[in-house]
């Protein structure tokens, strides 16, 4: 009787009478609308570099002078301070709250921003850099958990693809004024957007998971009212949730590191750690961090900047197609169809490069990298790009979710790292067409990845996925076969 009680509160077409209760509120969307915000600032931090280091290193326009090296160092110490981020939001998110966290990152951002802004050298711009990237690292961690605490199974992953599709809105701003405005009065944009970001956050609450974790049920009962609305029935949840972190309290070690190395944690650990290898080694960030610099050195008979307001535009437009199909088609065919429009534009792309460094004509062709850009961007965003932090928290277990989470964030910025710092190093050492090969290669063993390890979980309640990486679980009582409750995440 406790699994349908469960299953009626979660699960709409369980019961039919209490199908209501599935209904998506406009609490949940301002939710997920006020964290979303908070991935537009990511989208134009992490696009920043693309169109500021071309007036940043303009004599002309800067009175500082910004080497190769350190323009260089511009792109790659955002994702390594991205790496440190990632490291302490685990713990943030924990003991300041999920909420608590992502509200803490809005006034670093300003600051960052204003640090580039007003830089009279090299190492203001880098500062700011570093203090932008920190936070973009705590906040990529933190706003999936939000929203995976928050939402409801029917439309976690329409909701949950939100700070993609802002992501990508942001990424999309900074393209567009940054072919008008130069790299310091881009700054000062950026330093506005967090704005109405800090505002909102102001609006929604903490999750009812966080609060209960904390032993403050009254607390998570008033959160879950507002996020389900004043006439849904929360207690089932509410004690849901309660058996749940019970549960976790009885199973906790004391040693996380040890908890994240049991087996049945490994499993989906290592899972969300290979979509994040093989999201980041398709060599994404490499492509939006210098994405002016690939267009000029193909020598595109298009305007770089147009170019990169196109990927832009075709980066976000992607995203909400994954959006509308991310809950019809599944996760994996999403995937599917992502890593082969990646394989086949890398190795066209490479095979372009490749021509023109051994002295083929290729000038009638200058439409070709634009092309392949727009195909392989289409593909990523579909899949690549937000599945695998979809995924990441709807595949770690709740009782290692803070802990997990962190080491997957670090590691995604780690590999963010190694590929937008070697990116030229790369291209010095095997040529533009040696890269994008390279990236291809690593799309296609991705590929076989998928197959085989990656689950599908469309339309499946968190504890049901839980229940599945988790493997074979004790069957004492219906308690036992809900447990590990998941479905906060």
């Amino acid at each position: 009787m406790k699994i349908l009680m469960r299953a009626d509160t979660h699960v709409s077409f369980s019961v039919p009478v209490e199908e209501p209760k599935a209904i998506c509120t406009l609490s949940q969307v301002l939710a997920a609308l006020s964290v979303s915000l908070g991935s537009l600032v990511v989208g134009f931090v992490s696009a920043y570099t693309s169109p500021a280091l071309v007036s940043m290193t303009n004599p002309n326009i800067t009175d500082f002078t910004v080497t190769p090296q350190a323009a260089s160092w511009v792109g790659g110490i955002m994702p390594l301070a991205g790496l440190a981020g990632g490291i302490a939001g685990g713990p943030f998110i924990e003991y300041l709250g999920r909420r608590n966290t992502i509200l803490a990152t809005a006034v670093p951002f300003i600051v960052s921003w204003l640090l580039i802004a007003c830089a009279v050298n090299i190492a203001m711009v880098l500062a700011g850099r570093f203090l932008a990237g920190f936070c973009v690292g705590i906040a990529s961690l933190s706003l999936p958990v939000y929203l995976g605490e928050t939402v409801q199974p029917e439309v976690r992953g329409t909701l949950g693809l939100l700070p993609t599709a802002f992501g990508n809105i942001g990424i999309l701003l900074c393209f567009v004024a940054g072919t008008y405005i130069d790299w310091s009065m881009l700054a000062y944009l950026g330093a506005s957007l967090p704005v109405p970001f800090l505002v909102l956050m102001f609006l929604i609450p903490e999750t009812p998971r966080w609060f209960v974790s904390r032993g403050r049920e009254e607390r998570a009962r008033k959160a879950l009212v507002w996020l389900r609305g004043k006439e849904a029935d929360v207690e089932p949840e509410l004690k849901g949730l309660m058996r749940s972190q019970a549960d976790a309290d009885r199973q906790a070690t004391q040693n996380t590191m040890l908890e994240l190395l049991k087996r049945n944690n490994l499993k989906p650990l290592s899972i969300s750690l290979g979509l994040m290898f093989f999201q980041q080694m398709s060599g994404i960030n490499a492509v939006i961090f210098y994405t002016v610099q690939i267009f000029k050195d193909a020598g595109s008979t298009i305007d770089g900047n147009v170019c990169t307001i196109i990927v832009g535009i075709v980066n976000f437009m992607a995203t909400f197609i994954a959006t509308l199909l991310i809950d019809r088609a599944g996760r994996k065919i999403l995937l599917y169809v992502s890593n082969i429009a990646m394989i086949l534009t890398l190795f066209v792309l490479g095979g372009f490069f490749y021509c023109k460094a051994n002295g083929t004509d290729v000038s009638h062709l200058g439409w070709l990298p634009l092309s392949c850009f727009v195909i392989y961007i289409l593909g990523f965003s579909l899949g690549f790009g937000p599945i695998p932090w979809l995924m990441m928290g709807e595949i770690l277990p709740a009782k290692i979710r803070g802990s997990a989470a962190s080491v997957a964030t670090a590691f995604n910025w780690s590999c963010t790292f190694v590929v937008t710092k070697t990116f030229q190093d790369m291209i010095d050492f095997m040529g533009a067409h040696g890269a994008f090969w390279l990236f291809g290669a690593i799309c296609f063993v991705g590929l076989f990845f998928v197959i085989i390890y990656v689950p599908e979980t469309q339309g499946k309640t968190l504890e049901d996925i839980e229940r599945k990486m988790m493997g074979r679980v004790r069957r004492m009582s219906s308690v036992a076969n809900i447990k590990p409750l998941s479905f906060n995440m």
